[in-house]
């Protein structure tokens, strides 16, 4: 969260700034100049921030709000208070949670470049489950894929069956923090996924191609060959963007052909007006 232009040009190297702009949304906005402040080292970890009374009159605001931005900063582990002291920036500094506004991923550029993230992932994740998976591991992964194709076969889109295969794979990688990064960011594409998936539904070339890339990336896995996983894992990603865009090309064509028929009789309208 950002500070306003209005509380950054009345900031003072070494000092809070005075006064926010608006009161609307007035512990966000605290909350969020205290932040950037402790990021960009003014409030250095082990600093003590001003009392509440103090963070008051600066901000122009009552105590109450204070201390609910003060709530939001504790949560974040970005402050500690101390017992008949006050309150400090953590010990450890800002940690910031890994955060992505929803409204950020809206357009397929966006959508890409998170792809483009997940393929770097899920690659290592392929490498790794190739070289670690158990026998166990390997079955669930089979009946991840097993379950996609009788999804497909039912009529339904995939989706499901779709992330329970890749994050079947993830897991055999044994690397929870790669398996957590990924959850992260398959909730942003999931709905990337329903598009790609229902194209495919109806799309026999697309549906064999991720048949076969699905199958080829098991193969790799099941023959414990890391190398070939992680390229097989990449090239599924990489076609799945290629998928993706061109479905999104093929929508905002017929859309614009759609339209086509309305834009024509609209003129023929006007020129009847005319003549």
């Amino acid at each position: 969260m950002r500070p306003s232009a209005a509380a950054r040009d009345n900031r003072i190297p070494g000092t809070m700034p005075t006064r926010l702009p608006s009161r609307a949304g007035l512990a966000d906005g605290i909350a969020g100049d205290l932040l950037q402040q402790i990021a960009g080292g003014a409030l250095p970890a082990g600093a003590k921030l001003p009392t509440e009374a103090e963070l008051a009159e600066r901000y122009g605001v009552s105590r109450a709000v204070v201390r609910e931005a003060m709530a939001q900063l504790k949560s974040q582990n970005a402050v500690e208070a101390r017992q008949g002291s006050g309150v400090y920036v953590s010990r450890h500094g800002l940690v910031l949670p890994l955060r992505i506004d929803p409204g950020d991923v809206e357009s397929l550029r966006a959508v890409l470049q998170l792809l483009d993230v997940r393929r770097a992932l899920e690659a290592e994740a392929a490498g790794q489950a190739a070289a670690r998976r158990t026998p166990r591991q390997l079955r669930k992964i089979e009946e991840a894929l097993e379950e996609i194709g009788a999804e497909v076969a039912q009529g339904r889109d995939g989706v499901a069956a779709d992330v329970a295969f890749h994050s079947a794979i993830a897991q055999a990688a044994g690397n929870p923090f790669l398996l957590n990064t990924l959850r992260f960011l398959n909730q942003y594409l999931e709905a990337a996924v329903r598009i790609t998936r229902s194209n495919e539904a109806t799309n026999a070339d697309f549906s064999r191609q991720v048949r076969e890339e699905h199958h080829a990336l098991v193969e790799a896995i099941r023959a414990g060959d890391p190398i070939s996983a992680r390229h097989m894992a990449q090239t599924h990603l990489y076609n799945a963007g290629r998928r993706l865009q061109q479905s999104a090309q093929a929508g905002a064509a017929q859309r614009r052909g759609a339209a086509g028929p309305s834009r024509a009789r609209a003129r023929q309208l006007l020129q009847g007006k005319s003549s």
